[in-house]
């Protein structure tokens, strides 16, 4: 008779030959570990459609952060993210006003797609990083629950507002300047805010900063894959996100903030786009083979 691990593996793999539509979805199966599989650290697959071998859990305090919404068990990233968000929250508590760093979601226990939230943060390579400055890193798991982090971005959406502060520019700076750091999403006017008060003489930095929707309340920092992590898809930039030279400060940004927030109307009738499966959709069928492994791994 075989092993438990096993008969596990191979009803894994029984549940992947299945229809789409009798498979259990990958978020059931994956949001119901609590704990990360005893392996060697691996990030399988790209940002949003795969899973973490190995992951390490962040303590819920440290001396310059604390893991905020610990209900959702989400503060588990590969080794190379947790050390990222040591060495930044070290930085963060010499700043004016700043303890240390809130830190959101990282990734669940095994990586892999979530029931909520996001799309991303699959591989254990992304972490969202509270606006709000950690004032007090000694908070209790109740408050954790109820605090909530601040806005940056005015009501019409165009530019900061009175909660930005140089602070915020000298870390998200540091961030930047991380060689592990691939990319950080924030809102469109913190972009903005950054290559006007940036300094002129070294601004390659401000490439890794990308406008995206939301992200007014936290930035979302992506790492490069590890070093010699082949099952890792390396994410690539387009030709927008290197232009003026490499930071991405140009006419284009100003999209965000004009036709974005008001599209020009068409007269031609809209085409319905195909819809596509989102994550939370996704079957183990649509995730490397590998995500098997670590489901089924102790």
């Amino acid at each position: 008779m075989g092993s438990i691990r096993d008969i596990l593996i191979a009803s894994l793999i029984g549940l992947i030959a299945m229809p789409a539509a009798a498979a259990p979805l990958a978020t059931q199966l994956f949001g119901a570990k609590s704990t990360p599989s005893q392996q060697t650290p691996q990030a399988i697959g790209s940002y949003a459609k795969g899973c973490a071998a190995g992951n390490v859990q962040l303590p819920e305090t440290g001396p310059t952060w604390q893991a905020m919404r610990l209900s959702r068990n989400r503060n588990y990233g590969q080794p190379e993210m947790i050390s990222f968000v040591e060495d930044l929250s070290a930085y963060a508590a010499t700043l004016p006003g700043w303890n240390g760093l809130y830190v959101g979601d990282i990734s669940q226990p095994r990586g892999g797609p979530m029931t909520s939230g996001h799309a991303s943060h699959q591989l254990g390579l992304d972490a969202d990083i509270w606006m709000l400055p950690a004032g007090n890193v000694r908070l209790s798991r109740a408050k954790r629950e109820n605090i909530s982090s601040i806005d940056v971005r005015s009501k019409d959406q165009r530019s900061v507002n009175g909660n930005w502060t140089p602070a915020h520019a000298a870390l998200l700076e540091r961030a930047a300047s991380d060689p592990r750091v691939d990319r950080i999403f924030v809102t469109p006017p913190v972009k903005i805010e950054l290559c006007k008060s940036a300094k002129r003489s070294d601004t390659k930095w401000l490439q890794k900063i990308r406008p995206y929707w939301g992200h007014n309340y936290h930035f979302h920092v992506r790492l490069k894959c590890p070093k010699g992590d082949r099952a890792c898809v390396t994410q690539r930039p387009n030709v927008a996100e290197l232009s003026n030279g490499g930071n991405g400060c140009d006419a284009s940004l100003n999209w965000w903030v004009t036709d974005m927030l008001n599209p020009p109307k068409s007269t031609a009738p809209a085409k319905p786009a195909p819809k596509k499966r989102g994550p939370r959709e996704f079957t183990m069928a649509d995730l490397p083979a590998q995500c098997v492994d670590v489901l089924s791994s102790r």
